[in-house]
């Protein structure tokens, strides 16, 4: 396991500036993660250059944006080629896809059986078309690239659950059960379906990282030829340190079954920095992201950056104001933050979550007492608040992408290391440099 490299201060500017390029290696939806990213870029000058994953027909053949899509995404330009990781639609000799295999498991899901040969089979062949895809990516970029140009790769991809309704249907207990509907994930780990995730998880996560570097190969010694520099980012989950008790301590989200593949990016991400090309993985605090929906509980330790952003001395004059906006949206207004905060003490300190703060063991997998208090504390956090579609932790969120953004552009420029940490304190701290988001 990657050791824990938290990065403690914000970094000094980097040397990006107008004529460079950042290009977001995957596709762009909602706001999130990559959105802070882009908007740190765009602040130092550059521009930025979008992907797609692309749309499957009625067919189920992989194919570009359409014109309307391509005008429905609101930005641009992007380079149209598909770029959908994974292998669960491809079909095997025998004509059927991981997902058909999945969902024939039926309801005895833990002691039923997978070709696994077969499902090498389809990853191969999907290995095959992301990296083609990939070279023509790369053909289709290079034309956008100014003479120069220094080049900022960002791999976005993530997740890789396959598209099944028995994945979906046993997913649904591991990640939201509670009581007699509580599943464990070391058992839905240990089976079939969870055998299978895992190769999906780390063939989306992970090895699209290395498919990027290494397709980017040639296109990156000719930019390093005529003077430029490429540098590659990758966003990671290990775990955040946030304050709890007064200090700084690591904790994280269980069950993340995906971890077992963040692990595996970092490894890749080490493996091309041996090579010689400077591609690191960051590590992000949890946020509250559509695509982070299904981990209920996940956003609990994002209420505690209002205790980072008191304790650090360059974010506390805008803490006041973070706080005014998060009891705006509490029905119980300014006094309902003690409140939450109690909440948070009692969730860190109860006795089930205490496992969940030991970094040795990471990826750590749920059990029935820790579920209970995580989702309920969750639950009466959320009722808290006036609207349910506008929470405190969209809020905090939007702090902590914008915050990444920037410390992951400039920190880019001279990088050192294939996994960084950043954690509530250089997340407030970075804040009191750029101030808050509009």
């Amino acid at each position: 396991m990657t050791p824990l490299n938290p990065i403690r201060k914000v970094p000094a500017p980097a040397g990006y500036g107008a004529g460079d390029v950042l290009v977001v290696f995957g596709e762009v939806f909602g706001r999130g993660y990559v959105n802070g990213l882009i908007d740190a870029a765009e602040k130092a000058g550059m521009t930025v250059l979008y992907g797609t994953v692309g749309r499957r027909d009625a067919e189920g053949n992989l194919r570009p944006l359409t014109d309307a899509e391509l005008a429905e995404k609101g930005h641009g330009p992007i380079i149209n080629v598909p770029l959908e990781a994974g292998f669960d639609k491809e079909k095997g000799s025998d004509g059927l896809t991981l997902s058909d295999r999945l969902n024939a498991l039926g309801k005895d899901w833990e002691n039923g059986s997978l070709d696994m040969a077969a499902i090498e089979e389809t990853r191969q062949k999907g290995e095959a078309r992301f990296k083609a895809s990939v070279a023509a990516f790369m053909a289709a970029l290079k034309p956008h690239l100014p003479e120069g140009a220094n080049v900022l790769f960002a791999h976005t991809m993530a997740g890789g659950i396959p598209a099944s309704k028995r994945v979906l249907s046993v997913s649904n207990r591991v990640f939201k059960g509670t009581g007699a509907r509580f599943q464990s994930s070391e058992t839905y780990w240990n089976s079939p379906i969870g055998r299978a995730c895992e190769i999906s998880f780390e063939e989306v996560t992970a090895r699209t990282l290395k498919h990027l570097v290494e397709g980017s190969a040639e296109l990156r010694a000719e930019i390093e030829a005529k003077g430029g520099r490429v540098n590659y980012v990758a966003y990671g989950y290990h775990g955040t340190e946030c304050l709890i008790d007064g200090s700084y301590q690591w904790q994280t989200y269980a069950p993340y079954l995906q971890g077992f593949a963040k692990m595996k990016l970092e490894d890749l991400a080490a493996e091309a920095r041996a090579t010689g090309v400077n591609v690191s993985v960051y590590n992000a605090p949890e946020i509250l992201t559509n695509s982070s929906g299904v981990f209920v509980g996940v956003e609990l330790p994002l209420y505690r950056l209002l205790n980072a952003l008191d304790h650090e001395a360059e974010s506390a004059p805008l803490s006041a104001t973070v706080k005014a906006n998060c009891a705006a949206k509490l029905t119980d207004g300014e006094a309902a933050l003690a409140r939450v905060q109690e909440i948070l003490d009692t969730y860190h300190a109860d006795p089930a979550t205490q496992y969940m703060r030991v970094f040795e063991n990471w990826p750590q997998h749920n059990t029935q007492e820790q579920m209970d208090i995580m989702l309920g504390s969750s639950a009466e956090l959320r009722a808290m608040h006036k609207d349910s579609d506008d929470l405190m932790t969209s809020y905090l969120s939007q702090l902590v992408f914008t915050a990444c953004g920037h410390i992951m552009l400039h920190q880019s420029w001279t990088a050192d290391s294939a996994a960084y940490w950043m954690g509530h304190d250089v997340v407030s701290k970075t804040l009191g440099v750029t101030g808050l988001p509009g």
